[in-house]
């Protein structure tokens, strides 16, 4: 083991020494500490040698993908700013301490509470519709002055889809931006922008997981030729900032990290050699490919059986973490390592197994009929490549709890050679019934 890394046996095996799983939270999710900086760092360097100016460039980490507040806190050490959608991750960045200057409100639902709070504190918003818009011209007459919020206009480039439909979100008849190439879009929008001086960003977001590099290249590309007309009509450098959005999508099938960011910033400087020659701000809002390789989710076996000949091990782990999965196996499988009631790597010949969840439907199985050494109760499996969107987006079927979150890194002074940090303590019984109206248990038998 090097002074720098810790494989993934060690963090196993220390996880369970150090009573991460006990009896009462036999699921947990693991962060890698040293990975999550390697990954911010890597997005750094990659725009800037494609050329993005350091000081006009704001790499706003999706907090959707991992929407934990000392997550966002170690990617605001690292130089990242947070991309919201809502309120609720507006306030978890503001409680990781992000300067309002380094976030973006980002949103199809803006209320009008949400887009004055936002103006208030000087939040960068892009507004997804004509009708959100026309909310804000009302909103900056009532406030009688200038605003102090970057804002700007969210496009559809209409550039088409990726693999999976739900996650390509620049189709003809997406639900999101205004859509470029619908009949007079983008009169409009050029006209949009001459009518307001104030209005100084383009946003485009192609889609995630399942969308091709050239295809996400080329809804920037469009924003960038829009953005370049805007300013050629009104004879002023008025947009002078791009938000490219993020989307990169991540390999599940091995540890190696493809595509990477160097490759994605190259090909955009191909498609749109404008961009980076230090005319425009960019703003990017990449969230899974920071996070999904730095995490991995660790559960007990507590049952196998055999059906139909097929073995089946019954694990804590199921639809409540990896909603995505069980629910669409073909787009989101999961590796699966394993381990003994020790944390240690389990050998043996392979044998067909199911992994199968805690949840009450058929259906609950993160992986079907996966060679594995044979699992016994007791034993753990790891699923690897689930630091975003896995055990941060807790799905509350059956009621089961949200498992406990650690950091990790190597530290020589212990006994196991990790050191973990609770980023969120795995969620009490009583927190739950508070949850589910425990307060108000009597309220509806007193209604008559």
């Amino acid at each position: 083991m090097s002074s720098s890394a810790v494989s993934l046996g060690t963090v196993v095996r220390a996880a369970v020494r150090q009573g991460l799983l006990p009896a009462w939270a036999p699921v947990a999710g693991l962060l890698d500490v040293r990975g999550i900086r390697t990954a911010a760092a890597a997005l750094r360097e990659a725009f800037e040698e494609a050329g993005a100016p350091r000081d006009t460039t704001l790499h706003a980490f999706a907090v959707k993908a991992a929407s934990l507040v000392p997550v966002l806190r170690l990617l605001a050490a690292e130089g990242l700013g947070a991309e919201v959608a809502s309120p609720g991750e507006l306030a978890l960045a503001r409680a990781a301490g992000l300067a309002p200057g380094r976030i973006v409100l980002d949103s199809p639902v803006k209320t009008v509470m949400e887009l004055r709070e936002a103006l208030a504190l000087g939040v960068a918003v892009n507004a997804d519709s004509r009708e959100e818009l026309a909310r804000l011209d009302e909103l900056l007459r009532d406030a009688g002055g200038p605003p102090r919020s970057p804002l700007g206009i969210r496009v559809n480039p209409q550039v088409g889809g990726g693999s999976i439909d739900a996650l390509s979100t620049a189709t003809d008849t997406s639900k999101f931006g205004v859509a470029l190439r619908d009949g007079g879009a983008r009169a409009w929008l050029v006209r949009a922008f001459a009518e307001r001086p104030w209005l100084t960003r383009l946003h485009a977001h192609v889609g995630s997981q399942g969308c091709p590099l050239e295809l996400m290249a080329a809804g920037v590309r469009a924003a960038y030729e829009l953005a370049e007309e805007i300013n050629r009509t009104v004879g002023r450098r008025q947009v002078t900032t791009l938000d490219i959005g993020g989307g990169l999508p991540v390999n599940f099938a091995s540890d190696d990290v493809t595509p990477t960011f160097r490759a994605y910033a190259r090909l955009l400087a191909d498609a749109a050699p404008g961009l980076f020659d230090g005319r425009y701000g960019l703003v990017t809002e990449f969230g899974r490919s920071l996070l999904a390789k730095s995490g991995l989710v660790l559960a007990r076996v507590e049952y196998t059986k055999t059906a139909g000949g097929r073995r089946i091990a019954v694990t804590h782990a199921g639809a409540q973490v990896a909603t995505r999965t069980v629910f669409a196996p073909a787009s989101w499988p999961l590796r699966v390592a394993v381990f003994d009631a020790r944390g240690r790597p389990k050998t043996g010949p392979p044998v067909e197994q199911d992994i199968a969840g805690p949840c009450c439907f058929a259906g609950d199985v993160v992986a079907a009929g996966r060679p594995l050494p044979l699992l016994e109760a007791g034993d753990h499996v790891a699923l690897l490549d689930t630091g975003a969107y896995y055990f941060s987006n807790h799905f509350a079927y059956n009621t089961l709890p949200r498992p406990g979150v650690y950091g990790y890194a190597h530290a020589e002074e212990e006994s196991d050679g990790v050191r973990f940090a609770t980023v969120r303590a795995p969620q009490s019984l009583s927190e739950l019934v508070a949850e589910s109206g425990g307060a108000y248990a009597a309220e509806l038998t007193a209604l008559r």
